[in-house]
């Protein structure tokens, strides 16, 4: 049940996360300064939150990818997924923030929640725990997916 941890591989593995986020985050220009100017929908928190929510869920995701890829047997399907997942994510800020298409955008997270949902079922079948350690990520997309309807009626 348990598995030997091997910090290097589960650094990468973080990394890979983190660094996804942070290029994506460069990529796509001034995001604190557009988010204060754009009409919002209610339950919009503060800006500085999303930096925040965003380096949590991007941990949680490294651990989870770790997981399964550290999860004796052919885990090939499961891994493509999280990938695809992963760079709809690093997409969607260059759409929103960097071209401006918030309507579109609401699209390009609606395919990544269902991607996110696809990747927790099949990391369910290889270790519980990193299918539930995305629970977060796909509630977060979720809120993040509403806010963005909101911004594309609102502006």
């Amino acid at each position: 049940m348990f598995q030997t941890i091997h910090l290097r591989k589960l650094l990468g593995s973080i990394a890979l996360t983190l660094g996804t986020g942070f290029l994506s985050g460069l990529l796509s220009g001034g995001q604190a300064g557009l988010y204060q100017e754009l009409n919002q929908p209610p339950l919009s928190p503060p800006g500085w939150v999303f930096g925040i929510v965003w380096t949590i869920l991007y941990i949680l995701m490294g651990i989870s990818f770790y997981l399964v890829k550290n999860t004796p047997g052919d885990h090939d399907g499961a891994e493509k997924a999280f990938i695809l997942q992963l760079f709809l994510n690093f997409c969607w800020p260059i759409l929103f923030f960097g071209l401006k298409l918030y309507c579109f955008s609401v699209l390009w997270l609606v395919l990544l929640v269902l991607a996110i949902i696809v990747t927790i079922i099949l990391f369910y079948r290889v270790n519980k725990l990193a299918a539930w350690l995305l629970i977060p990520y796909l509630l977060w997309c979720l809120f993040a997916t509403y806010l963005n309807i909101g911004v594309c009626v609102l502006n």
